[in-house]
């Protein structure tokens, strides 16, 4: 019977140094995200002087004021309701160069205001045949707007779109949909054109 003792004895002993509360490091957890499925299509806002393709899972919605008066005609919203994000889109005519080249500089004086908190800002020249240039500003980090641009013809017209989501901006749970929402906005750049004149 002794025997028996000193067995459960040094049992309890051994299994008492090993401690069984050690912590272990848990795997990465991303959000469960439902990408909208569909297709691209053509979009003319009225009397705005451009076109371009969207997916069919967006809504554009008209913005409806601006700073208490009432917006542009062609300021308008690009929502992706199931991502929770939003592309502010705005219009203006031009009728000279110095209109043109101060934009262009508010352009990139807009999207270098994050570099306080932006790990990187990529700037991606684009120049397309039918006379569409611009800029698109990729912005890396846990910044406000990760995606902007401006397009113009140098002439007559300029548009800017600036992403935002409505959620906090965390490069790490946002990042895949960010991928996902860029390739649909540099779709849209890549079929911009300009009405004839």
């Amino acid at each position: 019977m002794k025997n028996w003792f000193v067995v459960i004895i040094f049992f309890f002993a051994i299994s008492s140094c090993t401690n069984y509360n050690e912590s272990v490091p848990k795997p990465h957890g991303y959000p469960k995200v439902d990408y909208p499925n569909g297709s691209y299509k053509m979009v003319n806002p009225q009397e705005c002087g451009f076109k371009f393709e969207i997916p069919d899972y967006v809504k554009i919605i008209k913005d409806s004021l601006y700073f208490d008066k009432a917006a542009p005609d062609c300021w308008f919203n690009i929502i992706y309701p199931k991502l929770k994000a939003n592309l502010h889109c705005s219009y203006y005519p031009i009728t000279n160069f110095k209109e043109i080249e101060k934009m262009g500089n508010d352009a990139f004086v807009l999207a270098n205001k994050h570099t306080t908190k932006a790990d990187f800002i990529d700037e991606i020249e684009i120049h397309k045949p039918n006379n569409v240039h611009g800029y698109a500003f990729s912005i890396e980090g846990n910044v406000a707007s990760p995606f902007q641009f401006f397009l113009t013809d140098s002439t007559h017209h300029y548009f800017r779109g600036s992403l935002y989501f409505d959620t906090k901006t965390d490069i790490d749970s946002i990042g895949p949909v960010l991928n996902f929402v860029k390739t649909d906005i540099m779709h849209m750049i890549n079929t911009f054109e300009w009405d004839a004149n």
